[in-house]
């Protein structure tokens, strides 16, 4: 078996035991991957080989988003990452408005698979888990005092008083006012 057919071999079966040692390009996309992609497989006349990245990135092939070879340590896990700057962004911008295709966009995934790949790490979707966030700050700042419940509610990012007392009451088992009156 010839090097370039056992290197086609080791991206056709996924071979994480080749990573490191060669990237494989494709051409119609321009973009390289590590041997282990799980990305669909190209077709072989629109594969070339690399052996070094900087070898790749000089013939104007771009890392790949999925296996990111430009970042690959040994127990590297792209979808990781993506979750945590999920959750980095939300914990640092939860008043702000989000939906799962401004966070996609924002880690560069497909919302479905960001919507997944979240759930699977967390247990939670996105959205619970902004809310949690967001009733966290809110409990906070019903402890202090020095806003009311409306006031609140916008402060944590909610655009309705509606949706704030729904997720509130769903998140503590009690209305705000009650989880006030208890501490």
């Amino acid at each position: 078996m010839s090097q370039s057919e056992k290197l086609w071999q080791a991206v056709v079966q996924c071979d994480g035991t080749y990573d490191r040692c060669f990237y494989y390009a494709v051409k119609t996309t321009k973009i390289f991957c590590r041997p282990s992609c799980r990305s669909k497989t190209p077709k072989e006349e629109n594969v070339a080989y690399f052996f070094r990245i900087e070898d790749a990135l000089r013939s104007n092939y771009r890392p790949c988003k999925r296996c990111r070879p430009d970042l690959f340590q040994a127990n590297y896990e792209p979808t990781q990452e993506a979750v945590g700057q999920v959750q980095q962004l939300l914990e640092s911008k939860y008043d702000q408005s989000w939906t799962l295709e401004k966070l996609s966009n924002h880690v560069g995934i497909s919302a479905c698979h960001l919507q997944r790949l979240f759930k699977n790490k967390t247990g939670l979707s996105p959205r619970q888990y902004l809310n949690r966030i967001r009733i966290q700050r809110a409990k906070r700042l019903l402890l202090n005092g020095k806003m009311n419940n409306v006031e609140i509610c916008y402060a944590v990012g909610f655009r309705e008083p509606n949706q704030f007392y729904a997720a509130f009451r769903k998140e503590t088992g009690s209305s705000p006012l009650n989880f006030k009156r208890s501490q």
